[in-house]
């Protein structure tokens, strides 16, 4: 499997280790690669993840983040990396 993260998604990185580097220094660092390692599990995982406002949804499982995506072929398309504490209304308008 092949693994495509697109801009919105690595924006999402970004803020959310901007995020816990402003919490703690390091802790950045940290959320990055936990979130990277969960990201890098698609490759034998993909697809087996529940169906959330029609992308799979892979929890991560250090941070309270998401991974949607979708897989066409043999690409996974990394769409969103969200804050689960986030409005779930909020949440499907920005996968929608």
């Amino acid at each position: 499997m092949r693994i495509e993260i697109h801009d919105d998604a690595r924006h999402d990185l970004i803020a959310g280790f901007h995020f816990y580097e402003k919490q703690e220094a390091g802790l950045g660092t940290y959320f990055l690669d936990y979130l990277f390692s969960d990201i890098d599990s698609l490759q034998l995982y993909a697809g087996i993840h529940a169906i959330v406002f029609n992308q799979h949804r892979c929890l991560s499982k250090r941070f309270p983040f998401a991974v949607y995506y979708t897989v066409i072929g043999d690409t996974v398309h990394i769409n969103a990396v969200l804050d689960c504490r986030r409005n779930p209304t909020w949440i499907k308008q920005r996968l929608t």
